[in-house]
């Protein structure tokens, strides 16, 4: 009887641990709000020099916070399906996920274009350099997550026996879900900045 109640107190204690890969995952979200914090708050500091200009916010960005957005949406789909055991669901729910993905840096790419046929590169004011440093950092942390997706993608269609442990799709759902809010922050800041 006593093993029985130390055995459901150690359980229990487990359970209110976090786990070692979702803790890092946070610490690392932590430290890339902080970069992306100073970036737009030196943005801000700066934008009253002389010569610098403003950018118009292309078309392509409306579409590619919509598609981000949806994207964010199959992921949290996709987590739930896991989770349900459904996992032709949960395949093609992180299969489609990984494909908006996509989809978002292609959106992204022209709307960068359409920019820098504005004339505003990286030569150019510091207003420029920014952008394209913010949005760049931001293009990589999407495509990390793209190939997390895909590494995911992989391993659902896998033939071999199954781990039903929830936590390497609780962390993809986490972090795309992440960049999709700082894109939501980024694009946002953009727009009212200007």
């Amino acid at each position: 009887m006593l093993q029985t109640i130390e055995a459901k107190e150690a359980v229990n204690e487990q359970r209110k641990r976090i786990h070692p890969h979702k803790f890092t995952l946070w610490v690392a979200l932590g430290s890339i709000i902080m970069m992306f914090a100073g970036l737009t708050s030196a943005y801000v500091v700066k934008r009253d020099q002389p010569g610098w200009t403003t950018f118009p916010i292309p078309r392509a960005f409306w579409y590619s916070t919509a598609v981000i957005l949806v994207s964010s949406l199959t992921v949290q789909m996709s987590l739930k399906a896991f989770k349900d055991r459904e996992m032709m669901r949960y395949r093609n729910l992180l299969t489609f996920t990984g494909v908006l993905g996509i989809v978002f840096v292609l959106l992204q790419w022209a709307g960068f274009r359409q920019i820098w046929a504005s004339g505003v590169t990286l030569r150019g004011s510091g207003g420029g350099q920014f952008l394209y440093i913010i949005a760049g950092l931001h293009a990589v942390h999407v495509l990390g997550g793209i190939v997390a997706l895909l590494i995911m993608v992989v391993r659902a269609f896998a033939v071999r026996t199954r781990s039903y442990n929830s936590v390497p799709v609780e962390l993809i759902s986490t972090y795309w879900h992440f960049v999709d809010l700082l894109w939501i922050y980024l694009f946002i800041f953009f727009m009212f900045i200007n």
